[in-house]
């Protein structure tokens, strides 16, 4: 079981609650994967947005940077939104990226987008949402499949390829492509289809309710001839590690309610509730957030459901004190993950 951490990003926060400077929280993130890397961690995903609180919005430039600073870790994008973004461009990144890391090191997530901001940000109709994807993502395979550097490709939403070269390529021939999802069973049963990874993103409920979503994954997957490598779960969630399970739960919970208050204002949702948050942190809530024996055992026990070969958390929400991610980032690395492994030894 690979454990990691992914992140959209966090802008600080001043003490009266404004917002600091978007860069500082590029440079937080940056620093957070570099240490991620010494704890030992194994995956770091940089997720795509384009807000304030939330400024990761260009997950290929992030993970090159890392590429340079770190030595072992898996860097992906945690997702890349392929809906509203050039699927050759994208590809060019991170392929950049993986010649960068030396090789094997550097993935692409595609998601088509759980926040609608990239739509009138880039020009894009939302009432094309699945269509962009969908065509968007054949794209992106077929640049990532071809044997060389020329491809050729057609399509409705953007202008067709006809014999050009698209540079550099990956090291190893082609990068690690995933599907990411927020529990669509079309979703599910198209990454099956294409053989591809899927990675669920649980950000609330019980999670092992994603298993008969995993179930139809490996379903449609067998069905279309894909077996093995090709058929590979992960999971992404809210969660904080720290020595105590009373510990991590005050330091989540400001960020927690930060974050829900502004997607409240955009989004019209509730006011944040703390009792909800409470529920959602306690198993079997969708927030990993406790202590290293309580976030292992519950890893452990959605493994049962999913089978799932890798596990990453999002900590830094609604302006955590960087503080508190890097010892959840530690905690994570030395302590969270070994606890699985015997876990899942026993099993």
């Amino acid at each position: 079981m690979e454990i990691g951490a992914y992140s959209f990003g966090d802008t600080p926060l001043n003490t009266d609650g404004t917002p600091r400077s978007t860069g500082e929280g590029i440079r937080k993130l940056f620093e957070a994967i570099v240490h991620a890397d010494l704890a030992g961690l194994d995956y770091f995903g940089v997720g795509e947005h384009h807000t304030v609180s939330m400024p990761a919005s260009s997950p290929g430039a992030m993970l090159a940077a890392a590429a340079a600073a770190t030595t072992n870790i898996v860097l992906g994008s945690a997702a890349s939104i392929i809906s509203t973004d050039d699927p050759v461009r994208v590809f060019q990144q991170f392929a950049t990226a993986d010649a960068i890391s030396g090789g094997g090191r550097i993935e692409i997530t595609a998601g088509r987008g759980s926040s609608v901001e990239t739509f009138p940000l880039f020009g894009f109709n939302l009432a094309d949402y699945d269509q962009l994807y969908s065509e968007k993502l054949e794209l992106l395979m077929a640049i990532n499949n071809a044997e060389t550097e020329n491809v050729s490709w057609s399509g409705t939403v953007r202008p067709g390829i006809d014999n050009l070269a698209v540079v550099p390529r990956p090291v190893r021939g082609k990068l690690p492509l995933w599907i990411a999802t927020g529990g669509s069973p079309a979703s599910s049963a198209r990454a099956g289809r294409l053989g591809l990874p899927v990675s669920y993103g649980i950000i609330g409920g019980a999670p092992h309710r994603f298993a008969p979503l995993a179930e139809l994954y490996r379903n449609a997957a067998a069905q279309a001839g894909h077996t093995g490598d090709d058929t590979k779960v992960s999971v992404a969630a809210l969660g904080l590690v720290a020595p105590t399970k009373k510990e991590a739960l005050e330091r989540f919970y400001p960020g927690w309610y930060n974050m829900n208050l502004e997607m409240g204002r955009l989004r019209g949702w509730p006011a944040p509730d703390k009792g909800a948050y409470q529920a959602q942190a306690d198993a079997p809530g969708a927030y990993y957030v406790g202590g290293p024996d309580e976030v292992a055992e519950r890893i452990v026990h959605l493994h049962g459901y999913l089978g799932h070969m890798r596990h990453f958390l999002q900590a830094d929400i609604g302006g955590l004190p960087q503080e508190h991610l890097l010892e959840s980032i530690t905690l994570l690395a030395t302590e969270v993950k070994p606890r699985v492994e015997r876990l899942l030894a026993k099993k």
